[in-house]
């Protein structure tokens, strides 16, 4: 029997107001700190002008590729069998998969060098659409991670 109950998804996210995008306004809603999200928006808005300036036709289909390129598609669990812990490669439903890219995008936008946020978050962006950068190296170690654990795919349940 299961140790809890399964979670309820909230309400839909609306569409955010510039670019009518869901995808936007989770993204916003992700990078928010503290409630700000003023702040988060301008954040966002300032990474896809940046986009722009650059040479990126449209900053959200990049944004998405960015978010596809990223997006795990399995992962390692750590399951319990006859006293010994192994990692168990398991598969990742696509709403904790956008939850992870989202995520790894963020972290991996922070720890880079640059002056401001706006600037990290569109340099990620732009390597990420390209397959390069830390979070879609974060992805592919995950990836390796789950294959090289293959043998232990039995213990899933």
């Amino acid at each position: 029997m299961a140790r809890r109950s399964r979670t309820i998804r909230r309400a839909k996210v609306l569409p955010d107001a510039k670019y009518q995008s869901v995808t936007v306004e989770t993204f916003i809603n992700k990078i928010m700190n503290r409630g700000k999200k003023s702040t988060a928006e301008k954040v966002i808005y300032g990474a896809f002008d940046m986009m722009t300036e650059k040479g990126s036709k449209d900053p959200v289909t990049d944004m998405e590729l960015a978010i596809k390129n990223v997006t795990p598609q399995v992962k390692v669990k750590s399951r319990r069998v006859g006293g010994a812990n192994y990692q168990v490669p398991v598969e990742v439903p696509p709403a904790i998969g956008l939850s992870l890219a989202l995520r790894w995008l963020i972290d991996s936008a922070r720890s880079r060098s640059g002056k401001s946020m706006a600037e990290k978050l569109a340099a990620e962006l732009s390597d990420a659409a390209k397959g390069q950068g830390n979070a879609v190296k974060k992805r592919e170690d995950t990836h390796k991670m789950a294959e090289a654990n293959r043998a232990f795919a039995h213990y899933r349940w």
